[in-house]
This record gives structure tokens, C-alpha cells and sequence, in this order.
């Protein structure tokens, strides 16, 4: 492999590798969506062990739940394509190999890149099978809240609960994140230059609507609002806590 080739696979694989810990570094200064979400969905999860009834919650994450089943979907019949053209032979490379822009490449460093696709897209489909566990897991904690339950029971439970919703998300979002990468990987095909640019400009998007997008402001304000007023409960948690 070009010497070229190298430095700019080892770039992406530091920037795929260490986005996260980057982002999370960055998230103790808040600022960041990841960061303000983990709030938010904490305090959803508070909201909704105060709810008389919990069927809107379960709801909004089974709607969730069938977005990362079928971007899991999406991701196979990628992951089939992909692996299709790589395990093809000599007949494959043979179809494609005067493609007009395609980097001229050995058969072995075109199946490298090819592979480099492969992972990323089989990484990103672990994130959303995982983040669909955890969010069925989740889905049972809202079934099974204990809505008769004095007040700090409730906080404790609702505490739980987002430990199991933040890591479902998250690993959702990590599966989403793997397509940036993919198709920055999918670059290389092109050449090493356009490999570099492509995953410098993935990152750079990445951080930007992590930090600098319309939506990372107004997500928080919505932090910034839900953090001064404090969870108010309904007019049949008092007589529960009297009973209680």
C-alpha cells in the first residue's frame, strides 16, 4: 500500500475511534446536543413516572424503536452489496476496474477499501441491533413503572430508567454516525485525497451539528428551561402518596 494510503487510513481510523471521547470531552462544557439529550431524556423519563398513564411514552419509543429497525434494515442490504462485490473474485474487480474516477488500485488494496466500507457499515448495524435491545429493555421499565408508588420511589425508578433510554439512544446515534463514516471510507475508492477530504468534512459536519446547528441551540434552551422548572405531578399523585 502507497505510503500515501497509509497516513490518511490512519487519520480516519483516529477520527472514527475518537470521535466520542472527543464529543464527551467537549460535553463537559455543555454546548453539545449528546450532552443536552442525556438531560432531556432524563427528565423524560422523570415526566413519565409521574404520568397517570404512560402510553403516550411508550409510543414516542416504539417510534424509535422502528427508525433504528429500519436503518438495521437499510444497513443489511448495504452490507450485502458491498459484500457481494468483495467476495466476487476476479469477476467482480474485472466489471468495475475501468470505472471512469476509480484510483488506480491493485485488486488486493481494492478489496482493502472495500473492506474499510464493510466494517464501518457492520459496526454501525451492532450499534442499532444493540440500541434496539436496549430500547425494548425500556420499553418493559415504562410498562412496569410503579405508578402507585410514593414520590421518591418514582425518583428512583425514573433515575433507572434513563440509565436504560441514554445508552439505547446513544448507541442508536452511533449507528447513524457509522454512515458518515462509511461513506467517507467509500471515498477512497476515489483516491487518498478525496479518502482525507471526506473524512475531515464527515468530522467537521459531525462536530458542527453537534455544536453550531440551529438544532443544538434550540436543544439547549429546551435543557436550559426544563433544568429552572422542576417535574410537577398531576392531581392523582397526592392522594397516592397520601395512601402511600
Amino acid at each position: 500500500m502507497p505510503i500515501l494510503d497509509i497516513v490518511v487510513l490512519a487519520f480516519f481510523i483516529f477520527c472514527w475511534l475518537f470521535y466520542e471521547p472527543l464529543l464527551k470531552r467537549l460535553g463537559h462544557a455543555r454546548n453539545v446536543i449528546n450532552t443536552d439529550m442525556t438531560v432531556i431524556r432524563r427528565r423524560w423519563m422523570a415526566e413519565m413516572a409521574v404520568r397517570e398513564i404512560a402510553l403516550l411514552d411508550g409510543q414516542l419509543l416504539g417510534h424509535a424503536i422502528n427508525s433504528a429497525s429500519f436503518f438495521a434494515s437499510s444497513n443489511l442490504i448495504l452490507i450485502a452489496a458491498a459484500a457481494g462485490v468483495l467476495f466476487g473474485g476476479d469477476s467482480a474487480w474485472k466489471s468495475i476496474e475501468n470505472i471512469a474516477g476509480l484510483a488506480p488500485a491493485s485488486s488486493q488494496l481494492f478489496q482493502i477499501k472495500l473492506g474499510l466500507v464493510l466494517i464501518a457499515l457492520a459496526r454501525g448495524l451492532l450499534d442499532f441491533i444493540w440500541a434496539i435491545r436496549q430500547m425494548n429493555y425500556c420499553l418493559a421499565a415504562i410498562g412496569a413503572t410503579p405508578m402507585w408508588a410514593p414520590r421518591a420511589v418514582l425518583e428512583d425508578y425514573a433515575e433507572a430508567a434513563g440509565g436504560i433510554l441514554n445508552p439505547a439512544l446513544s448507541a442508536f446515534n452511533a449507528g447513524v454516525r457509522g454512515y458518515y463514516f462509511a461513506l467517507a471510507a467509500a471515498a477512497w475508492v476515489l483516491g487518498p485525497i478525496p479518502f482525507a477530504v471526506a473524512t475531515g468534512g464527515a468530522m467537521a459536519l459531525l462536530l458542527w451539528r453537534q455544536r453550531r446547528s440551529a438544532a443544538s441551540a434550540a436543544v439547549r434552551k429546551i435543557r436550559e428551561i426544563l433544568e429552572r422548572q422542576p417535574v410537577t405531578t398531576g392531581p392523582h399523585m397526592p392522594k397516592h402518596d397520601e395512601v402511600a
